[in-house]
């Protein structure tokens, strides 16, 4: 997890609107993330370069903390590095923040959380101001059995039923310590937080949350699934529009760096627990 050889390792926290993005990772012949991010450091550096994410969010999902990094021989400041790369890069993606990265730092090996919200406009009328940020749900919603449903999903549970995880074999134990709903007018927030999660689980489990508020299903019913008796329970995936990646957590850079030069673990261990949503 070490920068190559003459080169320095850099961190970055991107913002993107994910509308029109086929995904974080490159794909040919497809507008992504990866891909934009790493021609526009070809253009500056004039070198090919990987940008690795910390998690490969999927097509239409947003992102307000996206962190990656990558290894570059970049001489000037990254005060510099940072105004040219946003200079190439097109309105609906942001490097929020760059600086160096301590020895040792993997933008997805070394996160330790992961958070995202998901959005939910509650009226019968649509809004087209929102339409690209969150899912209306236009029939009322019970939202005092949907607070119970989401806090049967909190604690280290076997997920399996709400996702699949990166490889075949991988395990689908995930540790979730916030699943809470907000309500804000017309909208609302659903705020995950976990260690990792399987692909397309968030949207999961807001699926399933929004079955609850309209009794087709329970919260003993959800109890009952993350116990591995699915039973009543379906997870249906929601559209990508309301889901945004708010922020990855990592140890502090003193920590990193320690680990880095503990024996060498290359992470291929915990391969599974990938944040792609």
């Amino acid at each position: 997890m070490s920068s190559s050889e003459g080169n320095a390792r850099v961190r970055a926290v991107l913002s993107y609107d994910g509308t029109d993005f086929a995904g974080y990772q490159v794909q040919p012949g497809r507008r992504t993330v990866q891909g934009l991010l790493q021609e526009g450091l070809l253009r500056i550096c004039g070198e090919p370069m990987t940008v690795t994410g910390a998690g490969r969010t999927d097509a239409g999902v947003h992102a307000a903390g996206q962190v990656v990094h990558f290894d570059s021989r970049w001489s000037e400041s990254h005060v510099v590095l940072l105004r040219a790369w946003n200079a190439v890069l097109p309105r609906d993606l942001v490097i929020v923040s760059l600086d160096a990265a301590p020895p040792g730092f993997h933008a997805r090996f070394s996160a330790t959380s992961r958070t995202y919200t998901y959005t939910l406009l509650c009226r019968e009328q649509r809004d087209p101001l929102r339409r690209r940020s969150s899912l209306q749900v236009a029939k009322p919603l019970d939202r005092v059995a949907m607070r119970e449903a989401a806090a049967c999903l909190i604690g280290t549970h076997d997920f399996g039923a709400f996702g699949r995880p990166m490889r075949p074999d991988g395990s689908t134990v995930r540790q979730l310590w916030r699943c809470d709903l907000e309500e804000d007018g017309d909208l609302i927030r659903v705020t995950v937080a976990g260690n990792a999660f399987l692909r397309h689980q968030v949207r999961r489990m807001v699926g399933v949350l929004i079955d609850v508020g309209r009794g087709q299903t329970g919260p003993a019913d959800v109890a009952e699934a993350v116990a591995g008796r699915p039973g009543p329970v379906r997870p249906r995936r929601v559209p990508p529009q309301g889901l945004v990646l708010v922020a990855v957590g990592y140890p502090a850079d003193d920590e990193i760096a320690a680990a880095a030069r503990r024996p060498a673990w290359t992470g291929d261990e915990d391969d599974d627990q990938d944040l792609y949503a």
